[in-house]
């Protein structure tokens, strides 16, 4: 078969799996894992606000600590070479934030008429289209979904290199938060903990080839 680009990609994907414990002698290359890293920073987000910070966890004793409570990477934290949390903002998100204003001033550099209309469009999609005000909450499930865009292509990209990753939704979610705020002095106001990512090199391969369900039954025409 040609190995085309986007069979290179269809490998990846087959490649990719769930890696419970890694290779605990093995080491991502800096650069390498600076890409996994930019792989995340390029991701898509609603309006190209980018609601994500990734806090890589190297220490031992920090994951030690974060083992007491992370029940999904009993196996994974103590191997992996590199350790992500993923947070999401929270009121960081809010329409009239300054963190928003920042985005549209510093960073994308709009001009001020643009920064007018593209604010408008925001606070209406954030009071009608999807209601996201309603609570504290709402508006960081919001930003936790954004996330997740992120987190595939991580994954993704990672497994396009050959190293391997886990995404982790196994942990006490208000323990992580005092842990992050607690340990790593990061202001849980601003962010929570949206998931977690270990990466590096699987121990063996898997028991057997993915399995998923057929295109035709997932997929609806119309």
């Amino acid at each position: 078969m040609e190995l085309t680009v986007e069979n290179r990609f269809l490998d990846a994907m087959n490649f990719r799996h769930a890696t419970k414990e890694f290779d605990g002698t093995k080491k991502i290359k800096d650069e390498d894992f600076n890409t996994i890293l930019e792989y995340g920073v390029l991701s898509p987000s609603s309006f190209g606000f980018e609601p994500w910070k990734f806090v890589v966890v190297q220490d031992e004793k920090l994951r030690e600590k974060l083992k007491e409570f992370t029940w999904g990477a009993q196996g994974t934290l103590p191997t992996a070479s590199h350790f992500v949390l993923i947070l999401a903002r929270k009121s960081g998100m809010h329409y009239s934030s300054e963190y928003i204003q920042h985005m549209m001033k510093e960073v994308k550099q709009l001009p001020q008429d643009v920064q007018e209309m593209y604010s408008g469009f925001y606070e209406k999609f954030q009071k009608e289209d999807f209601n996201l005000l309603e609570n504290d909450r709402t508006l960081f499930d919001w930003s936790c979904k954004q996330t997740y865009i992120a987190l595939a292509n991580m994954m993704t990209g990672a497994a396009y290199m050959g190293i391997d990753s886990c995404p982790t939704e196994g942990f006490d979610a208000k323990l992580t938060e005092d842990f992050i705020k607690n340990e790593l002095g990061i202001d849980t106001d601003e962010y929570g903990v949206s998931v977690m990512v270990p990466f590096g090199y699987r121990n063996n391969e898997p028991k057997r080839e993915k399995v998923r369900q057929n295109v035709d039954t997932v997929t609806t025409w119309f």
